[in-house]
């Protein structure tokens, strides 16, 4: 069984003393596919995204900035995403979106550059990895309105209602699961899981935060993302390979990976 991993911070300080180690960790896990999101707080990561992706065979990079970090973006930003987008390991951008939990930058703001987002994505003809806290409603709106139809994606993270799971899934994007599913006190986040088709499922670590029970509260990496497949193939009723398989599948045909 071979895993991909659709979304991992692996250019985070949390890995420098040890990202190699932690490459081969997860790789010794069945791991065949890093997804790497450059959005980490300052634009640099997308660099080291990038960089990261050249130096090893099984590692691509998605380039942008993160909701939070919006009201930092400037004319200049999107320069410097289309020089780098011309990477061959560059599959994607995000992650971007909405966050109206934490607000780190003004609504305003974020509105103005996910709908910027969605038309870079159809511009250059890449995927969106999304990151939505509390403006699902909106978010599917905006993809609604300025996607056309002509955009593809994943919700990262997905931790909405079976409600909101559906609206995503008309507008055929994929949905990510990561280690919320493996909590206790996420019953209601596994029954949605049952209701959303295998062949639209991603599978995350989102590390280094979010580690799966039972390394919950330790620092996450990607050979965690099994404990993510593990219980979502006990919650669907299928086995580990299928999970592990179609879930890999579904990371390679969205970002278009070789």
């Amino acid at each position: 069984m071979t895993f991909a991993d659709s979304h991992c911070h692996l250019t985070d300080p949390q890995f420098d003393s040890d990202r190699e180690g932690v490459i081969t960790r997860a790789r010794n896990t069945g791991v065949s596919r890093f997804i790497v999101i450059g959005a980490t707080g300052d634009f640099s990561h997308n660099e080291k995204a990038v960089a990261l992706a050249r130096d090893y065979s099984d590692v691509f990079a998605v380039i942008g900035v993160h909701p939070h970090d919006a009201k930092t973006i400037t004319t200049e930003t999107y320069t410097r995403l289309r020089q780098l987008a011309q990477e061959p390991k560059v599959v994607g951008l995000g992650e971007t979106g909405l966050d109206f939990y934490y607000n780190n930058s003004p609504p305003a703001d974020q509105r103005t550059h996910f709908r910027a987002f969605i038309h870079l994505a159809r511009e250059l003809n890449l995927p969106l990895s999304m990151h939505v806290r509390d403006a699902y409603v909106e978010a599917r709106h905006t993809l609604h309105a300025e996607g056309e139809r002509q955009l593809r994606g994943v919700m990262h993270c997905f931790t909405g209602n079976a409600e909101e799971a559906q609206a995503l899934l008309d507008l055929d994007f994929y949905l990510s699961f990561s280690g919320i599913v493996t909590f206790k006190s996420a019953q209601a986040l596994r029954e949605v899981v049952r209701i959303v088709p295998l062949e639209r499922l991603l599978i995350e670590t989102d590390c280094p935060l979010l580690a799966p029970a039972p390394h919950r509260g330790k620092r996450n990496e990607p050979a965690y993302v099994v404990r993510v497949a593990e219980t979502i193939a006990e919650v669907k009723g299928v086995s580990l390979a299928e999970v592990a398989d179609t879930t890999k599948q579904n990371t390679e045909a969205l970002f278009a990976l070789s």
